[in-house]
């Protein structure tokens, strides 16, 4: 049995045991122990990926690579395999699900069905990251969007209901073009080479039309960009985290939010680049003013779960302005951001929910004094805030700065113009993230909630420092992850080189 099928089958045999399990302490164990196992496999998978690259010498390209027939009439194979990118994605969602198991301890009701569903989430996720045919890809990717309805209806606050609908119906609509972009090209592919497949390498291989290219490069990006929070598609982002639990707003945020991201690049970026290069202007537009757009909103918002999901609206213009612009160096650093806003967020969201868990509130007037009372939770709130405003030492510093020089270095008045908008959302996002953790964490207690709150139980402890953890690893040591996914970097943009033949 190979190494990702194992990825698949821990999940796969955690929902098992869920169903199977009784009583409510029970089914929580069982939850937190598939979690920590996930985590530790993939860290262990990471190993092998590096040790393979360094004895094989594989600096680029898929490894671990296998293909079952699933479906012959229609060409649908269930093949995979990872490189660098994808190895990340794995990573981070592996420690985003088990940070969301850990921080759910205050779910009594249906708690089996809430593990399910969360553990489900993960399931799709792994698995749409390592796909490497289109049908399975979107397949994985459908995986994740009934849980997160689910988990907003049934366990969400607000108008959870309404929120639920919302962010099913625009991931839906997603979906829908993601879907129609895919059956396109599985058909305009057959006629140009004359073989059909799903095969995201043997695609690659076969130079489409550019009149093929821009449809497919549109519907794909404009689908995938909706789960990304694509401006102006990206209402039902702050919607759906102010009624989501607190381990879906994180998982919502720190991996599915990724989902988009990395579909972006591997596949409307990747397999259409000539469209790409010619159409990229338009996602560059739209980034650039989601970037300062969601900023600018955010100083607006008084609860602080909205603050953070306008907040993510404006982390993630920074990932597709990094694909969009077509160079090394910022695909590297849309990558990075990815995983660093995806460990950022689910801290920023788990610590909010611990804070509306004791006190029953998030509106920004009716706290402070946060630190002193639960010193654990400001500190980790204060390192959320300060990572989020991207303070050197941390993962949001090198991400961001790593976009911003890729970004310049595409030549031309528009693309510079672009890039300093995205750099001047640095200044706005201090200002209403010092005044919030100053508001929050430190003050007056204007809250009786507050003077009585306790600190973190030891499994938020636990959630909390190892996404703080990863914060500080990222930050501090940053060629690891640029290790992991340079040369990954280089195969598209020399792809995008050849076939746009511009830079």
């Amino acid at each position: 049995m190979d190494l990702l099928t194992i990825l698949l089958l821990i999940p796969g045999i955690t929902l098992v045991l869920l169903f199977l399990a009784r009583g409510q302490q029970t089914v929580r164990k069982i939850a937190m122990a598939g979690g920590a196992i996930q985590l530790l496999y993939t860290i262990f998978l990471a190993y092998c990926f590096i040790q393979e690259k360094m004895t094989a010498g594989n600096i680029s390209g898929l490894l671990f690579t296998d293909s079952f027939n699933w479906f012959e009439p229609l060409n649908i194979n269930f093949s995979y395999g990872i490189d660098g990118i994808s190895l990340l994605m794995i990573l981070l969602t592996a420690l985003v699900v088990f940070s969301g198991i850990l921080v759910s301890g205050n779910i009594r009701e249906q708690s089996k069905e809430f593990y399910v569903l969360l553990t489900l989430l993960g399931f799709g996720a792994y698995g749409f990251f390592i796909a490497t045919d289109l049908f399975m890809l979107f397949f994985f990717l459908e995986i994740a969007v009934i849980p997160k309805y689910l988990l907003i209806g049934i366990w969400g606050s607000g108008a959870h209901e309404k929120n639920a609908m919302k962010l099913a119906l625009m991931l839906m609509g997603g979906s829908a073009l993601v879907f129609i972009g895919i059956v396109m090209l599985y058909f305009f592919n057959g006629d140009v080479s004359g073989h059909f497949t799903w095969n995201l390498q043997e695609l690659a291989q076969t130079h489409l039309p550019v009149y093929y290219q821009r449809p497919l490069y549109l519907l794909t990006f404009i689908g995938f960009g909706v789960f990304t929070a694509l401006f102006p598609f990206h209402s039902w982002a702050p919607d759906g985290h102010s009624s989501a639990p607190t381990a879906a707003s994180m998982f919502l945020a720190g991996v599915s939010m990724k989902l988009g991201g990395y579909g972006c690049l591997r596949v409307a970026t990747f397999l259409f680049p000539e469209a790409a290069d010619e159409l990229s202007w338009i996602f560059i537009i739209l980034a650039s003013t989601a970037i300062l757009y969601g900023a600018i909103v955010t100083l607006k918002q008084k609860d602080l779960k909205y603050m953070n999901a306008f907040s993510s609206v404006s982390h993630c213009g920074f990932v597709i302005l990094g694909i969009a612009m077509l160079t090394r160096t910022a695909i590297t650093g849309a990558v990075m951001q990815m995983v660093s806003h995806g460990v950022m967020t689910a801290l920023f969201f788990g610590v909010i929910g611990m804070i509306y868990q004791r006190t029953h509130t998030r509106q920004i007037s009716e706290l402070g004094g946060v630190l002193y009372q639960a010193p654990f939770i400001g500190s980790a709130f204060l390192i959320a805030g300060l990572c989020s405003l991207g303070l050197p030492g941390m993962s949001g510093f090198v991400s961001e700065m790593t976009i911003f020089v890729g970004s310049w270095e595409r030549a031309g008045i528009f693309y510079r113009i672009a890039t300093l908008i995205a750099c001047s959302s640095i200044v706005i996002t201090a200002v209403y993230i010092l005044r919030a953790v100053g508001s929050v964490i430190w003050g007056e207690v204007r809250n009786k909630a507050v003077k009585s709150m306790t600190d973190a139980t030891p499994s938020e402890r636990l959630a909390s420092v190892l996404l703080i953890a990863a914060i500080f690893l990222i930050g501090t040591c940053p060629f690891w992850v640029i290790r992991l996914i340079d040369s990954d970097s280089l195969v598209i943009a020399q792809r995008l080189l050849t076939q746009a033949f511009q830079y």
